[in-house]
């Protein structure tokens, strides 16, 4: 028991004050200024009453002992008097703050009894303070700011070893005893299967793989099982999935209602999918995608492979919407706004803090000041340049070669030379057809008009223009001629198809979309008043967030001379991924874990901060942290890790828990599966996916009645169709695929009616379910519809491809019941093998829409 009560005093100095439990539970602790008042000020008074320029009332409330001394209207609160301290008085009545944004009333509650206990501090506070607010010891005492430690996993009795397979056992085993529980059984081995395949390839088990896996009866066969599916292609496409909902992947720039197309977005697309099958460490995944352009020496030309995937990879921070794209709106406002979204997405995906509360003001709530994002600002300026702005377009980088400009221009010029062979026809068929119009008018006329049309158009006089003007039937062109001689037009069009044909064979030239800087261009970052573009105040040097100097300190060198661009980016890419970052650490651990349990060890992955859940278990949290490093950035290995651990491998049952949280982890949840992995398990279940990887995106369109689907009925995996902002699919927005207005940190899922109504009515799962039924009625013909041992057959049959296993006996009854019934509904003169078909898609559109299928434990 010694380890477990190490455990929760080391939590609660992790964690820091006034968090998840104390290490002294029951004690009252006092209510004082810095711990519990402060807060409340900051996020509430502090803006007007000294945390901004201006004083408002000569009001200082940064501090118990100024605001005892008050301001204009004299003491603000007065010791153990509630009823006579005027700061109370306004902040119950409404009064104060002003605006729509009033004190809640538990936290009025906490100001009042603060005072009624003398307005405590738990320290002398200094005679004055210096302007603006300052980062108090408890805030830098708060547990997402502090180091990250490497703790020792805590000793395990000798009754619990067999159940203890890796580190993280022993951490979360400890705080189970402590609620008085432990780990459940482990899963079966079908689920088992089941559950790892989904979790890292997001489809289902093959029928050879789940033979395969349960026939194997080696000791080492669950972690071979492990291997096997992260070595699968389709490994890169599912947790791909997971990082382009953190970068806010989309292959339109949101301008509105034109939403424009990005047609080169899926190069990033496909990076991410390329560096997760590869194993790219993480570090040098983050910095490839920060800094990538900075890797590749210029000039850009004759991309190799490794090159064009670095450019690629800095399509993370030209994700967001993009105001410009269209040139609408006001471009100067628009761009800003591009700036401030990418730095959500650095502050969500990485810092695991909300950096972009702090555009206006400093931050409410974290120790964040307004500054510390203008230096955030500055390290991504440079390349983010609202006064040297690029539109999409203008960041587009030719893939041609050398070779394929000197084949291009070989073709043209044989094109070239074919057009030379042709105009003296084109010319001829002119003329005749000229003469034979001009036939129809006076002969006084034609010698003129055959003038004004043989003269080329911009040498022709005043007169011959208003001639022609007043005559258009003579102004013949290789365009019109079908209304003159058919026949010629016809022959021309063949000729002309023949150039075409020959200019089709030049390379098709394409484009990756980067994120880089104008060389030699650095612009200075100046704060901006109230977050206002059109009011910059004082200029910042780049850096990192303030709260973090004292654990690792980040200074970016002056620019060196003769380099292209600023190296900001590159320089902060590798601090962030020094190993020593507090942040960085925690953020990826806790997102790697979320994923696999469906929950992270804190609920909120993308903040971090005061605002956001604290962890449930701050040790395990490091340690991962920590391990990570170790394990050289390998997600991979990170997955072996966790997923060979007792707590992935339990079963999901809970009877022996009792009122046992969840987020102990005292068995597996049971999970719903994500919007593409539901419409992917269905098509595979139809025998209809189309695994090609990469490539352009499939085009999305509306269907007859508004519906949003593949364009063509593709069959193609969910990663790869089209994400348009103002045009989700319809069936991933159902099941709550997110809509990328900035990103998604974490995707919520829902049980909602749309939800099933999409299942019964929606065109694409009737024709799965139809689907389902023509694969199981051409590997298990039932043509005697009579015979139940025939019609068993194809339910058993239709169990296995949906559900992984074979139908219950209860099941078969229930399902050859049905099938029975809805054949006899069925028009009978319809030929005996459509009712069949007809009457098992019945039946497997229920198998789809059913919790064992859209569910995984």
């Amino acid at each position: 028991m010694r380890s477990i009560a190490w455990i929760g005093i080391s939590a609660a100095v992790l964690i820091g004050p006034g968090i998840v439990r104390s290490a002294r539970a029951g004690e009252a602790e006092p209510t004082t200024f810095e711990r519990q008042v402060r807060p409340i000020l900051k996020a509430y008074c502090l803006d007007c009453h000294g945390g901004g320029d201006e004083l408002k009332g000569k009001l200082d409330l940064r501090q118990a002992r100024s605001a005892m001394r008050g301001g204009k209207s004299g003491p603000a609160l007065v010791p153990g008097k509630p009823d006579d301290s005027l700061l109370l008085d306004r902040v119950r009545d409404g009064e104060m703050p002003p605006g729509e944004k009033k004190v809640p009333a538990a936290q009025v509650a906490v100001i009042e009894r603060w005072i009624t206990e003398g307005a405590k501090t738990l320290r002398p506070e200094p005679a004055s303070l210096p302007p603006g607010l300052d980062i108090t010891t408890e805030e830098r005492s708060f547990w997402a700011f502090q180091p990250i430690r490497d703790p020792q996993p805590p000793p395990v009795a000798p009754r619990d070893r067999d159940r203890v397979r890796t580190p993280i056992d022993a951490f979360l085993l400890v705080e189970l005893e402590r609620q008085g529980a432990s780990f459940s059984p482990e899963a079966d081995r079908l689920t088992l299967l089941k559950r790892a395949a989904f979790d890292l390839t997001g489809l289902p088990p093959s029928e050879s793989e789940i033979e395969r896996f349960l026939a194997d009866d080696r000791p080492d066969a669950y972690e071979r099982l492990i291997d096997r599916l992260l070595d699968s292609p389709h490994y890169g496409e599912r947790w791909g999935r997971h990082w382009l909902d953190v970068a806010g992947y989309a292959d339109s720039d949101g301008d509105g209602n034109q939403d424009t197309p990005r047609p080169y977005a899926f190069r990033y697309r496909d990076y991410v999918v390329r560096a997760m099958n590869a194993d790219r460490p993480l570090d040098r995944f983050i910095i490839e995608q920060l800094a990538g352009d900075e890797l590749v020496p210029r000039p850009w030309v004759n991309l190799k492979p490794a090159d064009l995937e670095l450019l690629a990879a800095t399509g993370f921070l030209r994700m967001v919407v993009d105001g410009t794209s269209s040139g609408g709106q006001d471009q100067a406002l628009a761009a800003n706004q591009v700036v401030a979204d990418a730095l959500k997405v650095v502050g969500s995906s990485l810092l695991g803090v909300t950096v972009g509360c702090a555009q206006c003001h400093d931050h409410r709530y974290d120790p964040i000041p307004q500054s510390d994002y203008y230096r955030l600002r500055a390290v991504f300026e440079p390349a983010l340049d609202p006064a040297h702005w690029r539109g999409p377009r203008q960041r587009l980088v030719s893939l041609y070669t050398d070779a394929d400009r000197a084949k291009s221009r070989d073709i043209e010029a044989e094109a070239q030379k074919l057009e030379q062979a042709l105009r003296p026809k084109v010319d001829r068929y002119l003329a005749d057809a000229l003469e034979k119009e001009l036939g129809k008018y006076p002969a006084d006329q034609r010698d003129r008009l055959r003038a004004a049309r043989n003269t080329a158009a911009e040498k022709r006089t005043a007169e011959q223009k208003q001639l022609l003007a007043s005559h258009p039937s003579v102004n013949i062109t290789e365009g019109v001629l079908y209304q003159y001689n058919q026949k010629a037009a016809d022959d021309l069009k063949k000729e002309r198809e023949k150039i075409a044909a020959v200019r089709a064979r030049k390379p098709v030239e394409e484009y990756v979309a980067v994120l880089d800087e104008l060389p030699g261009v650095v612009p200075e970052t100046r704060i901006f008043y109230r977050g206002d573009h059109r009011q910059p105040t004082k200029k910042v040097e780049p850096g990192d967030l303030t709260i973090l100097a004292a654990v690792t300190r980040f200074d970016i060198p002056a620019k060196e001379a003769g380099r292209a661009t600023s190296g900001r980016r590159l320089e902060y890419a590798r601090h962030l991924v020094d190993g020593r970052h507090p942040l960085v650490g925690r953020v990826l651990a806790n997102r790697i874990w979320m994923h696999h349990f469906g929950r992270g060890l804190v609920e909120t992955p993308g903040d971090l901060g005061m605002l956001g859940t604290r962890p449930t278990h701050p040790l395990l949290l490091d340690w991962l942290a920590t391990e990570l490093v170790r394990e050289g950035w390998s997600l991979k290995r990170m997955h072996r890790l966790i997923m060979t651990s007792t707590a992935y491998r339990q079963s999901s049952r809970r009877e022996s828990l009792g009122a046992v949280d969840d987020a102990w982890y005292g068995h597996y949840p049971v999970r719903r599966l994500d919007a593409e992995t539901i419409r992917d398990r269905m098509l595979a279940a139809a025998a209809r996916l189309d695994t090609r990887p990469f490539g352009a995106p499939v085009p999305v369109a509306e269907d007859a009645v508004g519906q949003v689907n593949a364009a063509g009925g593709s069959t193609r995996r969910s990663v790869y169709l089209e994400v348009r902002r103002t045009r989700p699919v319809s069936f991933l927005a159902a099941f709550d695929a997110p809509v990328m207005a900035v990103n998604c940190d974490r995707r919520t899922l829902s049980t909602s009616a749309t939800q099933s109504l999409m299942l019964m009515n929606s065109d694409f799962v009737l024709e799965q379910a139809r689907g389902l039924a023509a694969r199981v009625q051409s590997e298990v013909p039932a043509k005697n519809l009579d015979s139940t041992q025939s019609l068993e057959h194809a339910i058993d049959r239709a169990w296995r491809i949906a559900y992984l296993r074979p139908a219950t006996d209860l099941e078969r009854g229930w399902a050859v019941e049905l099938v029975k019934n809805r054949l006899g509904e069925l028009d009978a003169r319809k030929p005996a093998s459509e009712r069949t078909l007809d009457a098992f898609a019945n039946l497997c559109q229920q198998l789809l829409s059913s919790n064992e299928f859209l569910y995984v434990d």
